[in-house]
């Protein structure tokens, strides 16, 4: 499916709550959250960041890149299982959204590398993640988005993903 030029301003809306880049450390993250939160996050930077406050997200989608410049994926401590999938920039591939909705079943920590671009995966992510699980994001020169998966973001994200064509 792919994301309609003009519908590009529309799909940079936050989903939750933005907190700004100069507001996001720990503290603030985890007044947003609880200690035993089901937490996804879809960026490096953002997947990076919150193991560095020792906060290991159950599932994590990277792309090697940051604001399109190639980098490192994030190093983690703990083991992690690793599964790759293709998406292209402005795309979201069913064959993703499967692998997606597969990982959110496992038990243990799982890592998606996407060869391509993880931006819009956060839509499906907050399809079928479960009720009340936290998913974080960046945005980008703004801050972190913090979406608490309920309803009502099931709702809007299925909206969104029925505008792509």
């Amino acid at each position: 499916m792919k994301l309609p030029e003009n519908l590009r301003d529309d799909f940079k809306k936050p989903l939750g709550k933005l907190i700004p880049d100069s507001q996001t450390t720990k503290e603030n993250i985890l007044k947003e959250i609880s200690p035993d939160s089901f937490i996804i996050t879809v960026g490096d930077a953002t997947s990076e960041k919150m193991m560095s406050y020792g906060l290991m997200p159950r599932l994590q989608i990277v792309d090697g890149q940051e604001k399109r410049v190639k980098r490192s994926l994030p190093e983690t401590s703990e083991p992690i299982i690793t599964v790759k999938c293709d998406n292209p920039a402005g795309q979201i591939y069913l064959d993703c959204i499967d692998i997606i909705r597969e990982c959110l079943t496992s038990k243990d920590p799982i890592r998606i590398e996407v060869n391509g671009e993880e931006d819009l995966l956060v839509i499906p992510v907050c399809i079928y993640a479960p009720e009340g699980a936290v998913v974080m994001y960046g945005q980008p020169n703004e801050g972190l988005v913090v979406v608490h998966v309920d309803s009502q973001i099931r709702n809007k994200t299925k909206s969104l993903l029925e505008l792509m064509k």
